[in-house]
C-alpha cells in the first residue's frame, strides 16, 4: 500500500513534548540520536548491513506528511519504502516522501538511490539541514504499523518511530524511521 487512504496515522509529537517515561529505555537512544542512523546501524550490526527496497513510486503522501512538506492536497511525491537489515533481519522500516519539486537540480540524484542508504547521501551533503524531530508510538491502527511489521513473525503491540524534514539545497523531503524489535537483539 503506497497511500494511507482513510486509515489512521500516528500521533506525532515534537521530541520536546515527549514523555520520556512512556518510551522503552532501549528505544529512547535510537529515537533521540541526532546523527546518521545509517552509520549507527552499520556500527551496531555484527555482520552485513543492507537496504531492501520495498517500493518506490509516485503517490499521494499521508495527510500529516503533506502538511509537514507544505504540499497542496492533489500533489504527489516520490514515496520510497525500505527495510534496513542486519544479516537479513529487519531492524528499521523507513518511509521517505520527496515532493516532485524537490527532485530538480542536484537533488534529482535521490531518484537513483537503489539499495544505497539515503542517510549516506543526506549526511554527506554540506547543504543538508534537518528540521525538528517528531516521535510517535505507532500501533496496529496506523498504516505505518502494517507496512513496517509486514513479514515479521512476532508483532509487538506498539513500535516507535521518529520523523523529520530534511532540506537539501533548501528543498524538503520527509524521512520516517520506524524501529523494529530486532534492533534491540530480541
Amino acid at each position: 500500500m503506497h497511500t494511507p487512504g482513510k486509515t489512521a496515522e500516528a500521533n506525532w509529537k515534537p521530541y520536546s513534548r515527549l514523555r520520556f517515561h512512556d518510551v522503552p529505555q532501549a528505544t529512547l537512544s535510537w529515537l533521540l540520536d541526532p546523527h546518521s542512523l545509517t552509520q549507527r546501524l552499520i556500527a551496531r550490526c555484527p555482520g552485513k548491513f543492507t537496504v531492501e527496497v520495498i517500493d518506490e513510486v509516485w503517490a499521494s503522501p499521508a495527510p500529516s506528511e503533506r502538511m509537514l512538506l507544505t504540499m497542496k492536497p492533489a500533489s504527489v511525491a516520490r514515496i520510497r519504502q525500505v527495510r534496513l537489515l542486519c544479516n537479513g533481519v529487519p531492524w528499521v522500516f523507513a518511509r521517505t516522501a520527496i515532493p516532485y519539486d524537490t527532485l530538480a537540480g542536484p537533488v534529482r540524484r535521490l531518484k537513483l538511490l537503489g539499495t544505497k542508504p539515503l542517510g549516506a547521501v543526506l549526511f554527506a551533503d554540506k547543504s543538508m539541514r534537518r528540521g525538528e524531530l517528531e516521535i510517535a508510538a505507532i500501533n496496529k491502527s496506523d498504516f505505518l504499523y502494517r507496512q513496517a511489521t509486514a513479514g515479521l513473525r512476532t508483532k509487538p503491540q506498539t513500535i516507535w518511530g521518529r520523523r523529520s524534514v530534511f532540506f537539501l539545497s533548501a528543498k524538503p523531503l520527509l524521512v520516517n524511521e520506524i524501529f523494529l524489535p530486532a534492533i534491540h537483539g530480541k
